[in-house]
């Protein structure tokens, strides 16, 4: 039994797909289609752009969703090879609904562009912040986002493994949380470069906008089923698409879930598809009886292929 996993924010970096794209003509006509939907050259910036511009999220997402579709889209040249469930973390949501077949890769860059311009202007510049808390568990985390609150919204934003949790919200409160998890006994709290607070109610204008925006879409039938963050179940029509893909901006990512639900359906091996191996490592956290790989260069189908997947 395998699953397919895709990344979202925070696993880029200048230079990534670059061994893909030099391979396979399938993935620069990916890259080439995307940046006419974006307006702008993606894989320039991606290749040769400042660290600064790709990490603001206007910019991240589309690099984020090009190159996990990128990943796929080069597996499946060299193997026929079928998962038997897929999930994505946050954006990577994006791109398990166009590998499966449900979402047209042109509307997944047209909404993820939409989404990422919603999410920048739901709050103003340099008032919203994430960390990981490290070393807590979830209740913990909970009444620590209590205690730093005060007047302001901070909350836990993705269950990640256990005892690392992401917050989001208002700087102030993220940065009063980081200095009382101390007190509350982390290990370490660490301020991420993001530009917005993802998965919190700070996103709540975003999400309707999304919803608006998705209400308008075409989803076609699943090739394989595709778990939500919200609700860990596999999507089954196109108001549950739209309803999950519009809360989650400003819901909590489950990954924790996600992977135990993997591990209850029989799941053996779970391969993700796309730069960073973020994935990979939560994943052996929370089960190290699912094995992992890191589909993120050419040299990874060597390794499938000494998996014998079937």
């Amino acid at each position: 039994m395998l699953a397919a996993v895709f990344p979202g924010q925070g696993s880029q970096s200048i230079g990534m797909m670059a061994d893909f794209y030099n391979a396979s003509d399938e993935v620069k006509n990916l890259f080439d289609e995307a940046s006419s939907i974006l307006g702008y050259d993606l894989w320039k910036l991606i290749q040769s752009g400042s660290e600064e511009k790709l990490n603001k999220t206007i910019y991240t997402q589309p690099a984020m969703l090009v190159s996990g579709v990128a990943a796929w889209s080069y597996f499946k040249l060299h193997f026929n090879i079928s998962p038997n469930l897929m999930a994505g973390h946050s954006l990577g949501e994006y791109s398990a609904l166009v590998c499966s077949g449900t979402l047209k890769f042109s509307d997944a860059v047209y909404i993820v562009k939409n989404r990422a311009e919603y999410m920048q202007n739901a709050v103003p510049k340099n008032m919203g912040a994430m960390a990981a808390i490290i070393g807590l568990d979830d209740d913990a985390v909970v009444k620590l986002c209590v205690e730093a609150q005060g007047n302001d919204v901070v909350s836990a934003a993705n269950y990640n493994a256990p005892n690392q949790v992401v917050i989001a919200g208002h700087k102030l409160a993220v940065e009063r949380a980081i200095k009382l998890s101390k007190k509350f006994g982390a290990k370490r709290a660490i301020l991420l470069k993001v530009s917005i607070p993802s998965h919190c109610v700070l996103m709540d204008s975003a999400s309707k906008k999304l919803r608006n925006l998705l209400k308008t879409m075409n989803f076609d039938n699943f090739s394989v089923p595709v778990l939500s963050n919200v609700d860990v179940k596999a999507y089954q029509n196109q108001s549950h698409l739209v309803e999950s893909l519009s809360n989650q901006v400003c819901k909590p990512v489950r990954w924790v879930e996600t992977i135990q639900y993997f591990k209850d359906q029989g799941i053996k091996i779970c391969i993700e598809f796309g730069p960073g191996g973020v994935l990979s490592g939560l994943c052996r956290r929370i089960d190290s009886s699912i094995k992992v790989i890191r589909y993120d260069s050419i040299d990874a189908c060597i390794e499938v292929k000494e998996e014998n997947l079937k």
